[in-house]
């Protein structure tokens, strides 16, 4: 039986949660799913330029989780915007952190 997952920090749920890309009909587009700690990681890593380290402590979990986390982010964000593909964020195993 596999280990259960650690809840993930998160500071807010996205209030956008659907990207496409313009002029492109809805029912022609592929989907890429990002998961809420993905995009926390991306925020805390490439918006408040903190490193790996202070990013995995503020999201509660270890330094090679975030990078993980992290590069699984950007590989599906680069697939969507070089493919042309639309960015679903939803799901994951996170709680979002109370000030």
């Amino acid at each position: 039986m596999p280990r259960p997952r650690i809840r993930r920090k998160v500071s807010v749920e996205p209030d956008v949660v659907y990207f496409k890309p313009a002029g492109v009909p809805m029912r022609t587009l592929e989907e890429v799913t990002l998961k809420i700690e993905e995009v926390e990681a991306l925020h805390l890593a490439n918006l408040e330029g903190l490193s790996q380290i202070k990013c995995a402590e503020k999201m509660n979990i270890s330094q090679p989780t975030f990078h993980r986390t992290l590069e699984s982010a950007n590989k599906k964000i680069s697939d969507a915007l070089v493919n042309g593909k639309a960015i679903r964020i939803e799901g994951g195993t996170f709680e979002v952190e109370k000030e």
